[in-house]
């Protein structure tokens, strides 16, 4: 008899941080704090375990106990589109208690247990398409930080910090609320100006907007960033108007890329692609739902040949590069002159993106996901479980 699902646990551990989010959502730097992490661990009657990182919110004792040990236990381990389907179908009655954070965090846990009991990192498991991948350094928003993102001549003098490092390809996210005069279509062409003027012709550079600019602010910014020869222009206006994204990338030249925030996992995305509502589709484990999903969004988009840029870092968007050919570049941020990027949290011995001098991120080669975690460091932090 094969090996079934025979427990589904979380561990809620302190552990230290040296950015935080403003009351808009947004990442800077911050001076070390505690924060709360929740390692969610799936494990099998023959012992092998999948294990992913997230937050208690998403994995709440009522969410294992009303949904996931429900639909997961006593399963095949390995039926993962089968039991992915059941949770997304669970969805439709949960009145938004089971999110796609939570679904995706149960199938990401699920391929590391397969790519462990089987002995392979997850992305041969997925057909090892490569075995490294570029990366692109994604800056923090804007901030009033001195000496970290404040002017146009910061983001232009970090950017050439990154390029100096290895990086061939930057996005900017700039000035947002609760910034002070954000946010601003000439301060973005500004820093996007600058920005180009330092690092030169030779390196790809994407803007993240505002994400709720108008049309009219949208095309102004876009037809900028043409003139600058950005690669892509994201998330400008909100992403529930699919009409207006076709109305922006019928009248620019530069790529449009998307959707980031929009519900619906692969299906959304289905529409974006055949309706012409972006020039380069957009997925992550965390936008849809998971690794099962977002692998069938890459090979969707591959069918309308277009690339499809994965939203993110971490082991499982990492894994997502052994896929497909169409994801070009590994999002390795969010980066800031004051925080290094580099130095793993306590909970962790090494991060699973590692990045070489020539700006190439290599694929882990230990079985699963490849997340190095220090369990001893959890097991003497952990305040709840469930």
């Amino acid at each position: 008899m094969s090996a079934t699902i025979l427990s589904i646990e979380v561990a809620v551990f302190t552990t230290v941080a040296k950015t935080a989010v403003d009351s808009h959502g947004h990442r800077h730097p911050s001076g070390a704090h505690e924060v709360h992490e929740a390692l969610l661990t799936i494990t099998d009657t023959d012992g092998a375990a999948g294990r992913v990182l997230g937050q208690p919110d998403h994995v709440r004792e009522s969410v294992l106990d009303r949904y996931l040990r429900p639909a997961l236990l006593g399963q095949d381990p390995f039926a993962r589109e089968r039991l992915w389907a059941a949770l997304a179908r669970r969805q439709r009655g949960a009145g938004g208690s089971l999110t796609d954070r939570a679904l995706g965090l149960a199938d990401c846990a699920l391929w590391d247990l397969a790519g462990r009991r089987l002995g392979l990192p997850v992305w041969k498991l997925l057909g090892g398409a490569r075995e490294r991948i570029s990366a692109y350094g994604s800056t923090m928003c804007g901030d009033e930080i001195p000496g970290g993102l404040a002017t146009p001549d910061d983001f232009a003098a970090f950017a050439r910090a990154l390029v100096d490092r290895g990086y061939r390809a930057v996005k900017l996210h700039t000035w947002m609320p609760p910034i002070p005069r954000a946010p601003s279509v000439d301060r973005d062409i500004e820093a996007c100006a600058a920005v180009r003027d330092a690092v030169g012709p030779g390196v790809d550079l994407m803007l993240d907007a505002y994400h709720w600019y108008s049309r009219t602010e949208a095309l102004r910014l876009g037809r900028a960033l043409q003139e600058l020869d950005y690669y892509w222009f994201e998330e400008p206006m909100d992403e529930a108007s699919i009409a207006s994204y076709r109305w922006l990338a019928d009248r620019l030249e530069i790529p449009v890329i998307g959707p980031e925030t929009s519900g619906g996992k692969n299906f959304t995305r289905a529409e974006w692609a055949s309706t012409g509502a972006c020039d380069i589709l957009r997925t992550g484990v965390t936008d849809v739902g998971g690794i099962t999903p977002a692998v069938r969004t890459l090979h969707l988009a591959e069918a309308f040949n277009m690339d499809c840029e994965v939203h993110g870092n971490g082991s499982a968007n990492l894994a997502l590069a052994g896929s497909c050919l169409n994801y070009r570049w590994y999002e390795r941020g969010l980066l800031h002159p004051h925080v290094d990027f580099d130095e793993p949290p306590p909970h962790l011995h090494t991060i699973v993106d590692a990045m070489d001098d020539d700006g190439f991120v290599t694929l882990p080669p230990q079985p699963g996901l490849g997340d190095d975690f220090d369990l001893d460091y959890i097991k003497a932090h952990t305040i709840a479980s469930w």
